[in-house]
């Protein structure tokens, strides 16, 4: 089913309610994993009539998408913010329809930094350029089916070329320009705005959306049996028995080999996961003591670049609220995840003395680190393929011997990467199941 109006994707989405019931004994789909994919997934094979239990590892639904209010007092998504394409995701009627807070905020700097110092007019101006020929050159290239590294498109001379490189590869993609493949740049899509960020959470919001799916919480799946007719899930409650399964896990996840298939899955099917690997984009969120500092408006994004691959991006108070969240992406964000949270704040604190003066961290109040790299649920923040490896993703979708299908955003046949991307992949992995598993 694909995303079309906005009436018809709201009702589809609430269309019939899920109940928090018992999950029935021998179901006709389970789930692994309750984030965006697994929860669509589930409540439209509801309302086919099939009957599903939903396996989640963690102690909470949501998976990538997750708000939580205890660090700052205040609504923080540790996961996916922007709401992309919201003319059409579906999850922005939900949002409107149950009173969310919205903002549009698209990708278009409002400050760049070189080095030590702010980008002149001049500067600004060929960043601008260099934008549109890098999109032109990976859109063209993508479209001829030449997989290539983006790197090799991009014609660098100084650090405005660095700071497109680096607002399109680790900012937007999770990973360096030279790891993003043009296959995967025509996946991921330039066309996603208009932007919305929610002010109580597009976490907060995923979990409204699910909150009566039957969902069975702190139950990871250790294996997926499938030689028999059935398929036959092992966790530490016990076996759970099935006609068919949705993998929603992260490619992360299947590479680290957290869930064990039996038999092993296909040499063609592996291939995919590990050509698909995750990258990383992490957030260092500071709170200061009021909003408003530095001669700045609230939802300012800044890019400070500097020579290497350490460049950082900050949202300034959103929503008027006291926190500048800093971003960083690629090989530098998993570099920084395993320096640790003290080491990142004060990387993200630096930056902001740098470019403000050296009294621009005495409002500050607290800070804290996105550990998406350790979390072993995820282990990153969503999936790229390598280049080369852009035809993987037609491979990860494919089910596996009829019974053992895959979604997520890593799947997502639009909007890869992004939350509303992987609610269309569940939604359609459903549909393919309930099709193949007929009357």
């Amino acid at each position: 089913m694909a995303f079309t109006t906005r009436r018809s994707a709201l009702a589809a989405l609430v269309g019939s309610v899920c109940t928090r019931a018992q999950a029935p004994a021998h179901p006709d789909v389970a789930i692994i994993g309750a984030g965006s994919a697994g929860l669509n997934a589930a409540r439209r094979l509801h309302e086919l009539g099939r009957s599903t239990v939903v396996l989640e590892a963690r102690d909470r639904i949501g998976g990538r998408a997750f708000t939580e209010t205890a660090t700052f007092g205040i609504p923080f998504d540790r996961g996916c913010a922007w709401l992309h394409k919201a003319d059409d995701n579906p999850y922005a009627q939900l949002a409107r329809e149950w009173g969310f807070t919205l903002f549009e905020h698209n990708n278009h700097l409002d400050g760049l930094w070189l080095g030590g110092r702010r980008a002149t007019d001049a500067e600004r101006s060929r960043q601008t350029e260099e934008e549109a020929k890098l999109d032109a050159v990976m859109t063209k290239r993508g479209k001829q089916g030449k997989d290539r590294s983006g790197e090799s498109w991009l014609k660098r001379r100084g650090l405005v070329e660095d700071a497109v490189a680096t607002f399109h590869g680790p900012m937007s993609s999770a990973v360096d320009l030279d790891e993003l493949s043009t296959t995967a740049y025509l996946d991921i899509g330039t066309d996603v705005e208009p932007n919305l960020l929610i002010k109580e959470g597009y976490g907060a919001l995923v979990a409204r959306y699910g909150r009566d799916v039957p969902v069975q919480l702190n139950t990871p799946v250790r294996a997926v049996r499938y030689s028999g007719q059935d398929v036959a899930l092992d966790t530490p409650n016990g076996t759970v028995r099935a006609r068919a399964c949705i993998v929603t896990s992260s490619t992360g996840v299947l590479a680290a080999e957290k869930i064990r298939f039996d038999p092993i899955l296909p040499d063609w099917k592996r291939d995919a996961i590990a050509g698909i690997p995750m990258g990383l984009l992490a957030k260092i969120p500071l709170q200061f003591q009021s909003s408003g500092l530095f001669g700045l408006n609230d939802f300012d994004d800044l890019l400070r670049k500097q020579r290497g691959k350490r460049d950082i991006y900050f949202l300034s108070f959103p929503f008027h609220l006291p926190l500048m969240v800093g971003f960083v992406g690629g090989d530098f964000a998993w570099e920084l995840s395993a320096a640790g949270e003290a080491e990142a704040i004060d990387y993200a604190l630096t930056h902001l003395r740098h470019m403000f003066g050296a009294e621009a961290g005495k409002h500050f109040s607290k800070g804290s680190f996105t550990q998406w790299a350790g979390d072993p649920w995820a282990l990153g923040a969503y999936a790229t393929p390598t280049p080369g490896n852009g035809h993987q993703r037609e491979a990860l979708r494919r089910t596996v011997a009829g019974r053992v299908y895959f979604a997520g955003e890593a799947c997502a046949p639009r909007w890869t990467q992004t939350c509303g991307g992987a609610a269309l992949s569940g939604r359609e992995t459903a549909e393919a199941i309930h099709k193949a598993l007929g009357a």
